[in-house]
């Protein structure tokens, strides 16, 4: 897959920029950071940083993943964005298609995930050394034998809303790492950051971002 790294060559889409934070529409296909090798090294950080040199980064999409992300223009910035993660203060929304008709209307999984070591960079449930992952679900609506959700991740764990779904028998659509046969027949991984709620680092603001699903 890695030999395959060919990320769209998009202009950057820039949010909202002031002088603590940047926030960008991430396109599909492209690593948020350097991946090993010089392959791998066109990525988000690196087209924030050639407009924006002192962007820092503060949080990661997955590659095949679109939608916000929050850079940080200092490193008090950094810092008081970082917290808000750790803390579960910044509120995300997705939007994904899944396989299937997933019910009820709502729900949530509650499904403790760890690294897949000897298939890694998979990850797994696991009830004895998985750490607790938390995703609501809300369906929009059903369409041909698969589902619109809106997903909002309450932790923040590696490929946890993929592994989710995956495991209530509804995998997103497209997915290369868990979804299979026609489920994974789509041209790219139908998941989409769609909303970011932070507090700004300067004041403690509250600030909404929000870019459209292009699916």
């Amino acid at each position: 897959m890695d030999s395959a790294y060919s990320p769209p060559q998009v202009p950057l889409e820039v949010l909202h920029e002031d002088h603590e934070i940047l926030v960008v529409n991430k396109p599909a296909g492209l690593l948020s950071v350097p991946g090993k090798g010089p392959h791998l090294a066109d990525c988000l950080i690196a087209r924030v940083q050639e407009a924006f040199p002192n962007a820092l980064l503060v949080h990661r999409l997955d590659r095949d993943t679109s939608g916000v992300m929050v850079f940080a223009l200092s490193p008090h910035a950094q810092r008081h964005l970082g917290l808000q993660f750790e803390k579960r203060q910044m509120k995300k929304t997705y939007v994904a298609r899944v396989w299937g008709m997933l019910e009820p209307k709502t729900g949530t999984v509650d499904l403790p995930l760890i690294v897949d070591w000897p298939n890694r960079p998979l990850q797994k449930v696991c009830h004895e050394t998985g750490k607790p992952a938390l995703t609501d679900w809300r369906v929009l609506r059903h369409v041909k034998g698969e589902t619109r959700v809106r997903l909002a991740p309450k932790t923040g764990r590696s490929h946890q809303l993929r592994v989710h779904m995956l495991a209530l028998g509804h995998p997103i659509l497209g997915d290369p790492l868990y979804a299979s046969g026609a489920a994974a027949d789509h041209p790219r991984l139908m998941l989409h950051s769609e909303e970011l709620r932070l507090r700004h680092p300067d004041g403690g603001m509250g600030l909404r971002f929000r870019a459209k699903t292009p699916f």
